[in-house]
C-alpha cells in the first residue's frame, strides 16, 4: 500500500478516485478527521480556495463532552452551526440544551425548507440533505415568553450568582453570604425575593441586629445597598424568575420515544436587554446539573451537550471567585457526561483558564477593521495549533457558513486545523410560527407541572408570624410557643409548630436531601438543592 493510500480519509471510499487527487497538505489534514467510530459531520475541507467535498471534517461523538468553543463575528453563521451540531446530537440520542438569544432556534423542531441556497450548499459538500424536524421542548425564564416557565428559588440560586445579577461588589457579596448562612441555619427558606428582603430587613432591625454579631455582623449601609438592589431588580419585572415550582434541570436529559435526544430551547429574547441576568441564570442551570449528576467517566457519548450563547456576558466584570468557580465546574462536569460549548465572538472573551478546557473549536470569520480588531485577530491565531494555513488571512476571508475547525481525535489529540465549508441544517433555519410554538408548549407534559407559580410558606410568612406573636425572631418565637404536647393523630400542626421545633428540622432535612444537618449544603457557586 502506498503512502498516499494510507493517508486517505475513510470517507474517500464513497467517491472512488477523488481522494488521491487531493494536494499533499490537504490529504494530511483530511486524514486527521478519518475517524472509525460515530462522529458528527461538520462539512468539507477548504484548501486553496477550493471546497474538497470528499474530505469530510467531523467531530468524534465521545469527544463532545470535552467541551468546545464556537466563535465568530456577528452574521458569520454561528447560530446555524449550533443548529447543525444540535440536530446530529439529537439523531445520536444525545439531549441538547440551546440558549436562544435571538429567538430563531425554535425552527429546529420543524423540517427545513429547500431552496437554491440549501441545495447549492448540499451539492458543494456532498450532503444528502433531507428536511427533518427534531424533538424539542421550549422554555422561558420566569415565563417571559412562550415557553414553559423556568424558575429558581433564591435559596437554590445562592449568594454568589445572585450577587452577580444584582451587581454587588465583593464586600456586599460576602454580606449576602452571611444572610444566606443565617437563613439556612434558622430554617428560613428563601423562595422568592420578598423572602430575602424580609430576612435582610429583620437582621438590620432592633430585634434582629444581634443575630449576626457572632459571625461578623451586617452593616446598615451594606444592608441598604442590598435592599435597594433588590427593589430595583424587582422594579424591572425580574421577580418572576424566582419562586416555586422550581425547575428540575433533570428535564434537560430527556430523550424522545424514538430514541432521539430532546433539544431543550430556552427562549431569551424577552430578557436579551438584561444580559447579566440570563447569562448568570444559564450558569445556575449548569451548576445545578453539576450538583445532581453522578460520575460517569468517559462514556460512548455525552449525556447532555449544553450550548452557552453570548458567553462573554458571563465573564464581564466577574469576580475572581466567580471565575474560579466557572473553571472548576467546566473542568469537573466533563466526568458527569456533560459537554459545554461556549458561543461568543472571539476566544479572548473567554478567560484563559476556561479556554484551556475547551478541546473542540469552530471559529467563524473575524473582522479586522480597527486596531482592537487586529489585536483580537492576532490573539485568536495564537490559540490554534500550528497550521498549514495563513490563519490571519484565512480568518478574515471566510464566508458565511465557513469556519476554521480543530477538534479532539478519538485518541484525545488535537486534529489538524481545517478550513471548512459547513453543511446546511436540515431543520427550519428560522423561528416557527408563534401559534404553533404556543400550541407545542401547552401540549407539553411539563406545562402543567411548571406553568402556575405557587407562593407557599417561607421566610417572609415565618417572620411575619413571629411579629404577630411578639417574638423577636425565630429562636425566641420557638421558646415562647413550644407546644406542651404532640398534636393528636390526624391533627394538623399549627403555623408556629411548622416554623419551629421539628418543623424547622424537617424543612432543613428536605433542603439537604440525604444529609442531616443544620445548614443547607452549597456547591461551587453557593447554589443549594431543594426538594422539588
Amino acid at each position: 500500500m502506498s503512502d498516499s493510500e494510507t493517508m486517505r480519509p475513510a470517507t474517500a471510499a464513497e467517491a472512488p478516485g477523488s481522494a488521491p487527487a487531493l494536494p499533499g497538505a490537504a490529504l494530511e489534514i483530511a486524514s486527521g478527521y478519518a475517524f472509525t467510530g460515530p462522529a458528527l459531520d461538520l462539512g468539507a475541507l477548504l484548501w486553496d480556495g477550493t471546497c474538497l467535498p470528499d474530505a469530510k471534517i467531523r467531530i468524534p461523538l465521545p469527544m463532545l463532552n470535552r467541551h468546545g468553543l464556537v466563535a465568530g463575528a456577528t452574521g458569520t453563521g454561528k447560530t446555524k452551526t449550533l443548529q447543525l451540531v444540535a440536530e446530529q446530537l439529537s439523531a445520536h440520542g444525545v439531549p441538547v440544551f440551546l440558549a436562544d438569544v435571538k429567538g430563531d432556534l425554535s425552527g429546529i423542531s420543524a423540517p427545513g425548507q429547500p431552496n437554491d441556497k440549501v441545495r447549492g450548499r448540499a451539492a458543494e459538500v456532498h450532503q444528502e440533505w433531507t428536511p427533518a424536524g427534531f424533538p424539542a421542548q421550549f422554555y422561558a425564564l420566569g415565563g417571559l415568553g412562550h415557553g414553559v416557565p423556568v424558575r429558581a428559588t433564591v435559596t437554590s440560586f445562592g449568594p454568589v450568582l445572585l450577587s452577580k445579577v444584582l451587581g454587588l461588589n465583593q464586600t456586599q457579596e460576602q454580606s449576602l453570604g452571611l444572610i444566606f448562612h443565617y437563613a439556612d441555619t434558622k430554617g428560613l427558606e428563601l423562595i422568592d425575593l420578598k423572602d430575602l428582603r424580609a430576612v435582610v430587613a429583620f437582621l438590620t432591625s432592633d430585634e434582629g441586629r444581634a443575630e449576626l454579631k457572632d459571625i461578623g455582623g451586617l452593616s446598615t449601609a451594606t444592608a441598604g445597598v442590598i435592599l435597594r438592589s433588590l427593589t430595583a431588580f424587582e422594579a424591572q419585572g425580574m421577580a418572576g424568575f424566582f419562586g416555586e415550582p422550581e425547575f428540575d434541570t433533570g428535564e434537560f436529559l430527556r430523550t424522545a420515544e424514538d430514541g432521539r435526544g430532546t433539544v431543550s430551547v430556552l427562549e431569551l429574547p424577552a430578557v436579551q436587554d438584561k444580559p447579566q441576568l440570563f447569562s448568570t441564570f444559564l450558569m445556575w442551570l449548569l451548576a445545578d446539573l453539576f450538583h445532581d449528576l453522578p460520575e460517569v467517566g468517559d462514556a460512548d457519548k455525552p449525556g447532555l451537550v449544553f450550548f452557552f450563547d453570548e458567553a462573554h456576558l458571563l465573564f464581564d466584570d466577574a469576580s475572581k471567585a466567580f471565575l474560579d468557580s466557572i473553571t472548576r465546574t467546566v473542568r469537573l462536569i466533563r466526568s458527569k457526561g456533560v459537554g459545554v460549548f461556549f458561543v461568543t465572538q472571539t476566544p479572548k472573551d473567554v478567560p484563559s483558564d476556561v479556554l484551556a478546557q475547551l478541546g473542540n473549536r469552530v471559529q467563524h470569520a473575524l473582522r479586522a477593521f480597527t486596531p482592537d480588531d487586529q489585536k483580537a485577530l492576532k490573539a485568536t491565531v495564537k490559540t490554534f495549533p500550528n497550521s498549514a494555513y495563513d490563519l490571519e488571512e484565512l480568518l478574515t476571508g471566510l464566508g458565511t457558513g465557513e469556519a476554521v475547525v480543530t477538534v479532539l481525535s478519538e485518541k484525545g489529540a488535537p486534529t489538524p486545523v481545517a478550513a471548512t465549508r459547513l453543511r446546511a441544517p436540515e431543520s427550519l433555519m428560522g423561528p416557527v410560527d408563534p401559534g404553533a410554538l404556543g400550541g407545542a408548549v401547552r401540549a407539553s407534559p411539563l406545562y402543567g407541572r411548571y406553568a402556575q407559580a405557587v407562593d407557599g410558606e417561607s421566610a417572609y410568612e415565618k417572620l411575619e408570624a413571629a411579629k404577630a406573636t411578639g417574638a423577636k425572631g425565630p429562636e425566641e418565637m420557638k421558646e415562647q410557643t413550644r407546644p406542651t404536647a404532640a398534636p393528636k393523630a390526624g391533627q394538623e400542626p399549627s403555623v408556629v409548630e411548622q416554623v419551629v421545633g421539628s418543623g424547622m428540622f424537617k424543612s432543613l432535612a428536605r433542603s439537604v436531601g440525604t444529609q442531616i444537618g443544620r445548614e443547607i449544603t452549597r456547591s461551587l457557586f453557593g447554589t443549594a438543592r431543594r426538594r422539588r
